[in-house]
C-alpha cells in the first residue's frame, strides 16, 4: 500500500486518464475524489499524489500543511502538481499554496503521457529511499536498545561480581586474621609447652634431692640420740622439706606431668596452707580475706589442681583490681534439700562451693557466656586465656560446676561447686590397720630399681629399716636381669631411667610376671602410659616419708593377693 500513486483531479476526465496512463506502467494507483478522501489515503500510505492546481483551494492547502508538519523525520513526501498552462502571471496566493509543498514536482499542461509517467516513477523512486532510510533508523534503534540492554546487564554481572569479590576479599581477611591468632595461640602454646617441659625437668630432678634429704631426715629421727637438738634440727628441716615439696607438686601441675589422683581433702585445710603463696600472688595492694565455714568442707578432689585453680582465679581477681581492692575467698556447705543442692544428682550429700571474690573493674554482661572458653581473655596482649578454661575443666572433671557472676564497675564472683564427700571418721582406724598390715608384709622381698645413686641408697635403707628385704638395680637393663634371676614380692621402679623407662621395665616385668606387684615412684612421669600399666594406685609421688612408703607397699601386697 505505500507504493501506490494517489491522484485526484476533480474536474473533466483528468482523473481518469492519469490512472489509466499509470496503471499502463504497472504502477498502483488510487484515484480520490476530494481532499478528505485524500488525507484519509495518505495516512494510510502512499508512495506520492498527483493533483491539479486548480484543486489546491484554501482547505486542501491547510490540510497539506497540517499533515506535513506532522510526519516523522525521515519523511518528505512528494507531490507532483499538473499547472494549467499560465499566459499571465501566478497570482500571489498561488505561488503560496504551491510553495507549501515543499517537496514538489510542477508540470505545466498538456502534459505528455511519458512525462507523467516518468515524473511518476521519480517520485516513487524518491519515496522508496525514504523507506530505506526509515528501515536503517528503526534497525539503529533497535540496535542502540539492544546496546543499551546489554550495556544494563554488564553493569550488573559487574556489580554482581564486584560485590562477589568483595565479599571474598572480606572473607579472606577473616581467614586471615584467623590464622594469625590461630598461629600467634600455637606459637604461645609452644613457649608454654617448653616451659613446661623445662619446668618439669627441674621439678624431678628437685624432687629426688628432696627425697634423699626427707627419708633420711626420717631415719635420724628413728636413732636413738640423747641430744634432743638433733630431733628438732631434724624435725625443722623436715618442715623445710615439705614446703619445697609442695613448691614441687605446683611446678608439676603447671607442666602436667603429675599424676592427678583426686583425694578426700577439706577445703579449708587447702585453703588455709596456701594462704601465705595466695598473699604474696596477689601483691601488698591487695587485701585478702578469708571467710571459711565453721565445719570442714570434705570434697575428692586432687590437691595440687585446686591449688591451682584457686591460686588462678586469685591472680585474675588482682589484675582486675590494678589500683587495688579486697580479695575474699569464703567456703561453704549446702546439705542436701536445700536449693542448689537438692534434686541434682551428682550431689546427693549436698555441695562444698569455694567463692573467690574480687572488687575490680567487672566483666561486661555480653561476655559472661564466654569467659570460661579456650584462649578467650579480656586481657588484651596480656593473657593465653587457658587460665579460666583449665579451672573450669578441672570443676567438671572432678563432679563439679564452676558459675561466674559479675557486672561493670561492681567486681567478679567466681564459684566452684563440688560434690560434698563424707568425712573420714574411721582415720584411726584405718591408721591402725595400714600399721598391722605393714607389719603382715615385713617378710616380702623387694626389688628397687632406680638410676640416682643417692635415692636409690636412701630408699633401700628405709625399707630396711622398716624390715624388708631389699635387692636394688642401677638401671632399667640390670632390673630387667635381677627380674630374670628371681621373682620379688614386689617392684618397686623409678620413671626417668636411661636406655629404659620405667614403663617399659613394668611391661616387660608384667610379660614375665603376669600377677607381680608394682609400685612407680617418681616426681615425674607420663602418667597416661603409667596408668594404663598400673593405675593411678599404684604411684608414689616422690618426696615420700617412711610411714607413707611403708603403708603404700602394704597395700601394694595386699591388693594383689585380694580375690578380683
Amino acid at each position: 500500500m505505500e507504493d501506490r500513486i494517489l491522484v485526484m483531479a476533480p474536474f473533466g476526465r483528468d482523473a481518469r486518464l492519469m490512472g489509466d496512463a499509470l496503471a499502463a506502467r504497472r504502477i498502483e494507483v488510487h484515484v480520490c475524489q476530494d481532499t478528505r478522501a485524500l488525507i484519509r489515503e495518505i495516512e494510510k500510505g502512499s508512495a506520492a499524489t498527483i493533483l491539479t492546481e486548480e484543486s489546491l483551494d484554501g482547505t486542501t492547502v491547510a490540510a497539506f500543511r497540517e499533515l506535513l508538519a506532522q510526519q516523522p523525520p525521515w519523511s518528505d513526501y512528494p507531490f507532483v502538481v499538473l499547472a494549467a498552462r499560465q499566459t499571465v502571471r501566478r497570482t500571489d496566493r498561488a505561488r503560496s499554496a504551491l510553495q507549501e509543498l515543499s517537496n514538489l514536482v510542477l508540470l505545466e499542461r498538456p502534459v505528455n503521457v511519458d512525462t507523467l509517467v516518468s515524473a511518476a516513477q521519480s517520485a516513487l523512486r524518491a519515496r522508496q529511499r525514504q523507506y530505506l532510510t526509515r528501515k536503517h533508523l528503526a534497525e539503529l534503534q533497535a540496535s542502540k536498545a539492544s546496546v543499551e540492554q546489554i550495556n544494563g546487564a554488564l553493569e550488573s554481572r559487574i556489580a554482581e561480581r564486584t560485590a562477589d569479590l568483595a565479599s571474598a576479599n572480606d572473607r579472606l581477611m577473616r581467614e586471615m586474621l584467623e590464622r594469625e591468632r590461630i598461629e600467634n595461640s600455637l606459637v604461645q602454646n609452644q613457649k608454654m609447652e617448653a616451659l613446661g617441659r623445662l619446668t618439669g625437668g627441674i621439678a624431678h630432678d628437685f624432687n629426688n634431692l628432696l627425697h634423699v634429704v626427707n627419708l633420711n631426715l626420717q631415719l635420724i629421727e628413728r636413732l636413738k640420740v640423747n641430744e634432743e637438738r638433733v630431733r628438732d634440727y631434724a624435725r625443722r628441716a623436715k618442715e623445710a622439706v615439705d614446703r619445697g615439696s609442695r613448691l614441687t607438686g605446683q611446678l608439676l601441675s603447671f607442666a602436667r606431668t603429675q599424676s592427678l589422683v583426686p583425694r578426700l581433702h577439706d577445703l579449708n585445710a587447702l585453703i588455709r596452707n596456701m594462704a601465705e603463696l595466695i598473699s604474696i600472688s596477689v601483691g601488698s595492694h591487695v587485701r585478702l580475706n578469708l571467710a571459711l565455714c565453721a565445719q570442714p568442707a570434705f570434697v575428692i578432689v586432687d590437691a595440687a589442681q585446686m591449688e591451682m585453680a584457686i591460686l588462678n582465679l586469685s591472680v585474675n581477681a588482682r589484675d582486675a583490681m590494678p589500683q587495688g581492692g579486697t580479695l575474699e575467698i569464703c567456703t561453704q556447705i549446702s546439705p542436701a534439700g536445700v536449693e542448689g543442692a537438692a534434686g541434682e544428682p551428682g550431689y546427693p550429700l549436698g555441695t562444698a562451693d569455694v567463692t573467690v571474690r574480687d572488687t575490680g573493674t567487672g566483666i561486661p554482661e555480653n561476655l559472661l557466656d564466654k569467659v570460661f572458653d579456650p584462649f578467650f581473655t579480656t586481657k588484651q596482649h596480656a593473657g593465653t586465656g587457658l587460665g579460666l578454661s583449665q579451672v573450669y575443666g578441672f570443676a567438671r572433671q572432678s563432679g563439679g560446676s564452676a558459675i561466674v557472676e559479675s557486672a561493670v564497675g561492681a567486681g567478679t564472683s567466681i564459684r566452684l561447686r563440688f560434690p560434698l564427700a563424707p568425712g573420714p571418721t574411721e582415720a584411726a582406724q584405718e591408721t591402725a590397720a595400714a600399721g598391722r598390715a605393714v607389719a603382715d608384709a615385713r617378710q616380702a622381698e623387694i626389688l628397687v630399681v632406680e638410676d640416682d645413686p643417692g635415692v636409690r641408697r636412701s630408699m633401700v635403707e628405709s625399707l630396711q629399716v622398716l624390715g624388708f628385704r631389699v635387692r636394688q638395680a642401677a638401671d632399667g637393663a640390670s632390673g630387667l636381669l635381677e627380674l630374670r634371676k628371681a621373682k620379688p614380692d614386689l617392684l618397686l621402679v623409678d620413671y626417668l631411667m636411661p636406655h629404659m623407662n620405667g614403663a617399659e621395665l613394668i611391661a616387660h616385668a608384667q610379660t614375665l610376671y603376669a600377677d607381680i606387684p608394682i609400685l612407680m615412684a617418681t616426681g615425674y612421669a607420663d602418667m597416661n602410659a603409667v596408668e594404663r600399666l598400673i593405675g593411678p594406685q599404684s604411684v608414689l609421688a616422690k618426696p615420700f616419708d617412711l610411714d607413707t612408703l611403708g603403708s603404700a607397699v602394704a597395700a601394694e601386697l595386699q591388693r594383689r593377693k585380694s580375690p578380683t
